[in-house]
């Protein structure tokens, strides 16, 4: 990988992803196939797949701060949007995950953006485009279903994790914040990791990562009720990637003086900004008054790696979850060597059919040509050293 243009890996259309095109036109509205996510997670063991050697993945994520580690039975994450829903949890062992984040969890059940579409499909650059708007049906029944399945999720290598954000609309920062630390209570208790989504570009409001006071309330109050707690879970805060360097800045300062384990990096790239990634498909507003939602998928990549390297020089203790344009195995191998633990994928599903299997088969032909025997290898040589 050169330091100056990493690689953005391409790879040739499968059988599978022939009939994925297929299935695009047979099914044209993208949220429809987006709910059906789950039933095909369930269903999966039915569909011709790609065969990929499970006993090379298995890992424990460790903590520097000694919080509880993660089992992971691979290194690919479902990213939050995704499963909203907490449907079929287990189910995604199948399809080569070794975790789901379920969510985006607000206190309050959300019907999200009105307006329909709000997926779109931006096919020449491989990308998805949407505007839902966290709709999903709030923290109380996905904590219910994620105490319900996480056994089951353990028995499959699968860990499960509760992306949280607060309720829009809320004005005044003291309802901001007993909103925000009601879900975050409830999710820490059920799942074995949260993600505290401060980036969101999709609901019309403030995020929370450009409030830079608001935030550092925010993130002190979240880690003194973690510190309340007979168990240390570990807590992530989901970035935007739009951020100057100086913003960028202060918000890790927050979140590593607070004792957040880690950061994901990133969410969804701000569709009025787009021009920065320098899409060959315009985009067409999601939103009646014309908006251009969120962008994430294969754009994203050169971005996410160069940020997870300059981000690991700078803060070498946070944990750095990798999410963005990930669509390859070699891309996963570049975010490790540039200082990325774990990486998420929610897009490459509607491009590679088995698409994390594949990934992990991608992968673990580099890590052998690189003379590694496991994936855990890699990481314990990592630990060892910091």
């Amino acid at each position: 990988m050169s330091k100056n243009q990493p690689s953005n890996y391409d790879y040739e259309l499968s059988r599978g992803d022939k009939f994925l095109k297929f299935v695009k036109k047979a099914l044209p509205n993208p949220e429809v196939r987006h709910d059906k996510l789950s039933s095909f997670a369930k269903w999966a063991a039915w569909f011709p797949r790609p065969r990929v050697d499970r006993s090379f993945f298995p890992y424990v994520l460790k903590f520097t701060d000694r919080s509880n580690p993660l089992y992971l039975g691979s290194p690919i994450v479902l990213a939050a949007g995704a499963n909203k829903f907490g449907e079929n949890i287990a189910d995604f062992a199948k399809l080569g995950f070794g975790a789901v984040t379920v969510g985006t969890a607000t206190r309050q059940h959300r019907e999200g953006n009105p307006f329909r579409p709000r997926i779109r499909m931006v096919e020449e650059d491989r990308c998805i485009q949407n505007s839902m708007g966290l709709n999903n049906p709030g923290i109380d029944p996905i904590t219910k279903i994620v105490d319900r399945d996480l056994i089951q999720a353990h028995k499959k290598k699968l860990c499960v994790g509760i992306s949280i954000s607060e309720t829009p609309g809320l004005e005044e920062n003291s309802d901001k914040l007993e909103d925000v630390l009601y879900t975050f209570r409830a999710a820490y208790n059920a799942a074995d990791y949260v993600e505290i989504n401060v980036s969101c570009p999709n609901t019309g409001h403030d995020r929370i990562d450009s409030q830079m006071y608001y935030l550092d309330q925010l993130m002190s109050q979240i880690m003194k009720i973690r510190k309340s707690q007979p168990i240390r879970k570990a807590v992530f805060a989901k970035l935007s990637p739009d951020m100057g360097e100086k913003q960028l800045h202060k918000t890790l300062d927050i979140v590593q003086k607070h004792g957040l384990n880690g950061v994901i990096l990133f969410n969804t790239f701000p569709g009025a900004k787009v021009k920065y990634l320098k899409l060959q498909e315009e985009l067409e507003p999601v939103t009646l008054d014309g908006a251009l939602g969120g962008i994430s998928g294969r754009a994203l990549y050169v971005n996410t790696v160069r940020a997870v390297a300059y981000i690991k020089n700078k803060y070498p203790g946070l944990c750095v979850i990798a999410s963005g344009g990930v669509d390859h195995g070699a891309k996963i191998w570049d975010l490790f060597e540039a200082g990325a633990d774990v990486v998420q994928v929610y897009s490459v599903l509607g491009y590679r059919w088995f698409g994390p299997i594949k990934m992990l088969n991608e992968l673990e032909n580099v890590m052998r040509k690189k003379g590694y025997t496991s994936l855990e290898e890699f990481f314990e040589k990592r630990f060892a050293s910091m």
